[in-house]
Order: C-alpha cells, then sequence, then structure tokens
C-alpha cells in the first residue's frame, strides 16, 4: 500500500441515467446534497451495449454544467469508433474533462457477435489517447477480487496492466466488503510496477437482497458473517441499514487509514447512505480545508 499514500485524496460519487420524470428530479435532489460535500467528481454510468448512451450523454451534460466535473461512463462493447469518436467531440465541447473507460457488458443473448470494433478496455483506453491526446482524465476500472470472466487472477492483474500503459490515469474498483483483497490487489500492483491511484469503490447497504443478487453476478464476495447478520435480521429494514452502515463505515476507516487514496460511492442515485457515511468519516472537517486551501 506504500504507493496509494503518495496520491491526493479524492472523493466521487456515482449515478446512473434516470428514465423518468420522477427518476430525474430523484437524481437532481441527490446531486443537490451530494454537492454540498464538495466532491472531486460525481460519474454517470453506461448502460450494457450502449443501451443508455444518450441518457448517459444528457445526464453528464447537464451535471457538468452545475459547477461540479462530471465523467461519463463509457465503453466500447457494443460500439464502434465513429460513435466512440462522436462522444468524445461532444464531451470536449461540453467541457467534460474525465472518462470512466471501460470494456462494457455485451448485451444478454448477443454473445461474440455484440462486441463491436473493440473487444477490451486497453484498445478503448488507446483510442481515447489517439483521438483525444491528453484532454481526458481516464479512469478504468479494477477488480480486487478478480473479475468473473478472467481465466485466472493472473491474467486479471496483467489486463489491468495494459491499460494502465494504454494511458490510464487512475482507477476505481469495483465494489468490494472483504479489505484484505483490496490491500493483495494493490499489493500486487506494486510489484507488477504500476503506479497509479487506485480508489476503492464503496456500496452502501441499503437492501441486502438485492446486493447478494447483484454480488452474485458481479463476483463481489460477501463475507459470511455479513450475510448471516443481514439473514438474522429478516424483513427488518432498519435493522439491516443501521448494521450496513456500521460495516460500510468500519471499511472505509481501515482503507483510509492505510493509505487509500479516496473513495468511490455507488449511490444508485440515492443520498442518505452515502451521506451517513460520510459524516460517519468525518470527512466534512478534511474536505472544508481543502476546499479554503
Amino acid at each position: 500500500m506504500q504507493s496509494q499514500k503518495q496520491f491526493q485524496r479524492r472523493f466521487s460519487f456515482e449515478f446512473f441515467p434516470p428514465k423518468t420524470d420522477k427518476g430525474v428530479t430523484q437524481l437532481q435532489t441527490t446531486r443537490d446534497k451530494l454537492a454540498e460535500l464538495n466532491p472531486d467528481f460525481f460519474s454517470v454510468t453506461f448502460g450494457a451495449g450502449g443501451s443508455t448512451r444518450e441518457g448517459t450523454k444528457n445526464t453528464v451534460i447537464d451535471l457538468n454544467s452545475q459547477g461540479i466535473s462530471t465523467a461519463p461512463h463509457l465503453s466500447c462493447v457494443g460500439s464502434n469508433k465513429e460513435i466512440i469518436s462522436e462522444l468524445l467531440d461532444t464531451y470536449k465541447d461540453n467541457g467534460v474533462d474525465r472518462i470512466v473507460a471501460l470494456r462494457g457488458d455485451i448485451p444478454s443473448g448477443m454473445g461474440n457477435t455484440g462486441y463491436g470494433e473493440m473487444r477490451y478496455a486497453n484498445e478503448l483506453v488507446e483510442f481515447i489517447r489517439e483521438h483525444s491526446g491528453d484532454h481526458f482524465s481516464l479512469e478504468v476500472g479494477a477488480y480486487p477480487e478478480f473479475h468473473p470472466q478472467a481465466p485466472n487472477a493472473e491474467a486479471d492483474l496483467l489486463n489491468f496492466k495494459r491499460k494502465v500503459d494504454a494511458g490510464a490515469n487512475s482507477a476505481i474498483t469495483q465494489y468490494f466488503f472483504n479489505v484484505e483483497a483490496y490491500f493483495h490487489f494493490i499489493d500486487r500492483l506494486e510489484k507488477m510496477g504500476v503506479d497509479i491511484p487506485v480508489v476503492p469503490g464503496i456500496m452502501p447497504i441499503i437492501n441486502f437482497q438485492k446486493i447478494s443478487q447483484f454480488s452474485e453476478m458481479c463476483g463481489a464476495d460477501i463475507p459470511r458473517w455479513i450475510r448471516k447478520q443481514m439473514e438474522a435480521y429478516g424483513d427488518d429494514s432498519d435493522s439491516i441499514k443501521k448494521f450496513g452502515e456500521e460495516v460500510v463505515t468500519r471499511m472505509c476507516e481501515e482503507l483510509l487509514d492505510a493509505g487509500a487514496p479516496g473513495l468511490h460511492f455507488y449511490t444508485l442515485n440515492q443520498s442518505e447512505a452515502s451521506l451517513n457515511i460520510w459524516h460517519n468519516l468525518g470527512l466534512d472537517k478534511e474536505r472544508a480545508e481543502k476546499i479554503a486551501f
């Protein structure tokens, strides 16, 4: 973890593009509450195969115009260089200076035919650099518990290094609930000579059933002791939220104390859980001091 301590801390929050007028209103409310924390940036997700391309673009441009840097997620799966070039130009013209560059998910039922011109995130990073030079700060994904489609752990580490070598500036991890996985991942990167900030992705626990289902798909391990306690609460949503807040707060404390270069919150377009964890960590003072100087 020594290399991560050299980087200045940064904090960010992730949204998804809303599909309804009610969702737009909720996102704006969430954005306004989280903006008071002076985050370094927001990010907006991109659906499988570009299914939310227009929604992501419109949401990013709107939020970015409100005074806090907002980064679009951009994936290469299901797209082509012409479409990506147009998006890059549009984002640049609208003052966007950060992109989260991902491979992306293949839409269900498309198999190998859904990849497009580029199959891997390192190809997307390389293309963005060729097209836009150093205009964009490029975030890439990282998987402390390893990508579920990687053939093995070593291959996944090499895939990550390819993204860095292609021009990535920093990384955001898939969420996890086991800090040792993150520490091990960083140690392996250090031994490989990889030296960029790798910011932990944090998933507040609001609905344990939904997080369990999603964790099965994305390969995020939920430690047995957490799962058993959550199961014991049954339908007691208040206890689930309280326990989840305590667990995630402690995890964030351990990460930051060990030198993690910030936190990236997966908000699910809700503010309360992220705000509670933020306040528990005492980050209000740290951010106020940063703005003052």
